[in-house]
């Protein structure tokens, strides 16, 4: 035989096992196409039209915004989502892929904290033709290969990309709430959101956020947390994942456990601030848990999940949790003590997000009175000459940006806007943002405290105090503030005075 030839013959040989590999992988691991059959008739293209609020006008709502997303058909003829994807929609509406009639869907349920929402459609016939996606009742492994489906910017058809779990991990989502989050490097683009992320041939999780200018980046919310919030809104209502609100530090330097005076086969986590300082609360300060429920917590103030994953302890609260309370065993002043520990919602702020909801308002002649809010402001978020101002000035908004309600302001009142043009107000700078602290010398708690001290007032003037290190002290005629109030309206399109439970105050109910 000729070199040539058995050359020739080798490279057959080469070719022919390797064909055979390839056939063997091929039914060991389903690809990408052979699962779609059976998936894509259950995942669908959301087109939603956004109507946000406008915290600076707050008498009305920003323009009209189309976005676009995806969702997957879960049981009891339902479609899942993110609920960024429908958050503030005016108008909702579901497609197939493949099919050329949207149908239109209504949002029964919103967890904004969890970034879920379940949208019921207008004709259930829709059904029929597509099935409910069955959902994975445990994690993903790290290294496990996964599909993300979705209708992502850029074309109509139903995309799939490919990937493998990089990690999991328990982290905050945002306004005030944490959960388990799974990391994978399949690519996740906007209008991905709310699509099914798929192993097998089941659902682990929603698609919901990738990174900006980071590579093969995306997050997912797995089945765990989804069937946490489909069972609380069984009963039609979203109430929240149970939450411990303590401040917590790790136990890893040797001369904190030195001072603490604790054996070096002691293991878990410190309170370094109890949510509340009452006698009666179970918690102190330098409290070390050990412990939660039965499950045991390390110096990293983490617990194990499986021989190579470790999250954060308070991922074990949504299991432990019974009747509003969290089992711990602490350690303090060298006594094991078992103790149960209140677990609320999310976390009183007494500047909230707006939680899916538009602002409320109140105009007096040339002004404008709002709540302070998240929302409101995001414009210092990205302005650090105003945050720099704001903060030599101390106001509130900064130096109170993560306290708590209390006796003297269940909220801050904030001039919301520029002041309308008018002489009233010739002389005065422009007092957008300040916080508002008295009204004739009474201190404000809330907008509607606001609102009613101006419906009572008698004086001639009126005296407005901000709080604030720098700037003015607005003392205005309050008859011809009164007078001046609906041709301010009517010249700036501004239907009504107040929002309704403003107006409500206004026009003589009690707070």
């Amino acid at each position: 035989m000729t070199f040539s030839r058995i050359a020739a013959t080798a490279l057959l040989a080469a070719a022919s096992l390797a064909a055979q590999a390839q056939d063997k992988d091929a039914k060991a691991a389903p690809t990408a196409p052979a699962i779609s059959s059976r998936v894509e008739r259950s995942v669908v293209k959301i087109f939603s039209t956004l109507r946000r609020p406008d915290p600076y006008k707050p008498w009305t709502k920003a323009t009209p915004q189309d976005v676009t997303g995806s969702g997957v058909i879960i049981e009891g003829k339902r479609i899942l989502t993110n609920a960024h994807v429908v958050g503030y929609a005016s108008q909702v509406q579901v497609q197939a892929s493949e099919d050329g009639d949207k149908v239109g869907a209504t949002v029964v349920a919103v967890a904004r904290g969890m970034d879920l929402a379940v949208l019921k459609l207008d004709d259930e016939s829709f059904f029929d033709k597509h099935p409910a996606l069955p959902r994975a009742s445990v994690l993903p492994d790290v290294r496990e290969q996964v599909f993300a489906y979705g209708y992502p910017v850029g074309g109509s058809s139903l995309s799939i990309t490919k990937g493998i779990v990089s990690r999991v991990e328990f982290v905050p989502y945002g306004f005030g709430n944490a959960g388990l989050r799974v990391q994978i490097d399949a690519p996740i683009n906007p209008g991905n959101s709310g699509g099914p992320v798929i192993a097998g041939d089941r659902m682990i999780g929603l698609a919901f956020s990738g990174v900006a200018n980071a590579q093969n980046i995306g997050y997912v919310i797995p089945n765990e947390e989804v069937e946490l919030f489909l069972s609380d809104i069984a009963d039609g209502r979203y109430d929240g994942k149970p939450l411990l609100l303590d401040s917590i530090q790790t136990l890893e330097n040797p001369v904190l456990r030195q001072y603490l005076k604790l054996d070096k086969s002691v293991e878990g986590a410190i309170v370094h601030r109890p949510h509340s300082t009452d006698p009666a609360y179970p918690l102190k300060e330098w409290d070390l848990i050990t412990r939660i429920g039965d499950y045991p917590v390390d110096n990293q103030g983490m617990v194990k999940l499986g021989p190579n994953l470790r999250v954060r302890f308070q991922y074990r609260v949504q299991q432990v949790a019974k009747d509003g309370k969290v089992p711990l065993t602490v350690v303090r002043g060298g006594k094991t003590l078992q103790v149960q520990v209140p677990a609320g919602g999310p976390r009183q702020l007494l500047i909230p997000d707006l939680n899916g909801g538009y602002p409320s308002y109140f105009v007096y002649g040339p002004i404008v009175f709002s709540r302070a809010t998240t929302e409101y402001l995001a414009f210092m978020n990205t302005n650090a000459a105003a945050l720099n101002a704001f903060s030599f000035n101390a106001s509130p908004l900064v130096t109170r940006r993560g306290d708590a309600p209390d006796a003297q302001h269940e909220e801050l009142v904030v001039i919301s806007s520029p002041f309308f043009p008018h002489k009233l107000t010739a002389g005065y700078s422009n007092r957008f943002g300040s916080v508002v602290e008295s009204v004739n010398g009474v201190p404000v708690r809330s907008l509607r405290h606001l609102v009613a001290l101006l419906r009572d007032l008698k004086d001639d003037l009126l005296v407005l105090r901000f709080a604030q290190r720098e700037g003015e002290t607005m003392v205005l005629p309050r008859k011809e503030m009164l007078d001046a109030t609906e041709n301010i309206l009517s010249d700036n399109g501004i239907r009504s005075q107040g929002s309704p439970d403003m107006m409500e105050i206004w026009n003589g109910k009690k707070i």
